[in-house]
């Protein structure tokens, strides 16, 4: 009989194991989402200028595309911390409902944005009217330095289940330089050049997995500034390799895209008092040099 009755325990323990328990997730009206990463190369006529928008989800499920009334970049030239010259570049929806904006093809004139005046003091504003209410973010362009050697090593991290690849660049010495780098699979990193300053500088990146002979694996190296640089750090801390750089974060992430709607100072983003209405990504321009590496 104590043989049934411990049997009888064990059986109630299992299933009392198997009850579904619920946990409340946060939860928050959806945000307007910015994907402006843009990036330049330099050796191209146009600036390859595409917006993606959305809206935030909760952390089950995947960014919705929106539509915008307008989206538009302003950049103007300055001489002496004063403008001599304003541009526009109009953008319009790819296709309806993408929520990716491009250069109007159908304006009167021509809305691409040429890379020859990036050498240029030039500052670029994006402006978002979205749903009666209006974005800004501002931004200039960053340059980059090309990759000198990519090569795949045969070294380890923490398993024997990883790729290591070792990239060589050299620093520009005449500037105080900070760099992302895109190594695809939603894989980034970010570095400054505090302690290889002006030098030649090579570092291991490994991936978490091994990769069949000849697969192509395309990295990309990329100025930042130092807002763009610790927005990216932040966010990469917080991203997995399932995930985009752009997705809904654990965490909010602050980007340089602001709500103005009822700011009456351009140059305080703080006097409104209504501490919960922003939106989330940011706006960049930067350049970018690519290499390709085949797995042996």
């Amino acid at each position: 009989m104590k043989k049934y009755i411990f049997l009888l325990a064990i059986l109630a323990l299992n299933v009392s194991c198997e009850e579904v328990i619920e946990v409340e997730v946060p939860n928050e009206e959806p945000r307007l989402v910015v994907d402006g990463l843009i990036r330049v190369d330099i050796d191209e006529p146009y600036i390859p200028v595409e917006v993606k928008l959305s809206l935030s989800s909760d952390f089950f499920n995947n960014n919705t595309p929106t539509s915008a009334e307008s989206v538009l970049i302003q950049y103007d030239e300055y001489e002496d911390g004063t403008i001599i010259n304003s541009f526009f570049s109009n953008l319009a929806e790819l296709e309806p409902g993408s929520g990716i904006y491009t250069p109007d093809p159908n304006f009167s004139s021509d809305q691409r944005i040429p890379t020859s005046i990036l050498d240029r003091n030039l500052v670029f504003n994006l402006l978002i009217r979205h749903e009666g209410r209006l974005y800004l973010a501002t931004t200039e362009y960053v340059p980059a330095v090309p990759i000198d050697s990519l090569i795949q090593g045969d070294g380890t991290l923490f398993n024997d289940d990883e790729t290591e690849i070792i990239i060589t660049f050299t620093d520009d010495p005449d500037r105080d330089s900070f760099y992302l780098f895109d190594f695809s699979f939603s894989e980034f990193l970010v570095t400054e050049d505090e302690f290889y300053k002006g030098q030649q500088f090579s570092f291991s990146y490994f991936y978490d997995q091994i990769f069949e002979p000849n697969t192509e694996i395309e990295i990309g190296l990329m100025g930042a500034d130092q807002t763009f640089f610790n927005y990216m750090d932040l966010l990469i801390e917080q991203t997995t390799n399932d995930a985009g750089i752009f997705s809904t974060p654990v965490a909010t992430v602050r980007g340089n895209v602001f709500d103005i709607t009822d700011i009456d100072n351009m140059d305080l983003f703080d006097n409104v008092e209504q501490p919960n209405v922003f939106p989330l990504g940011y706006f960049a321009i930067v350049q970018e040099y690519k290499d390709t590496l085949v797995i042996q």
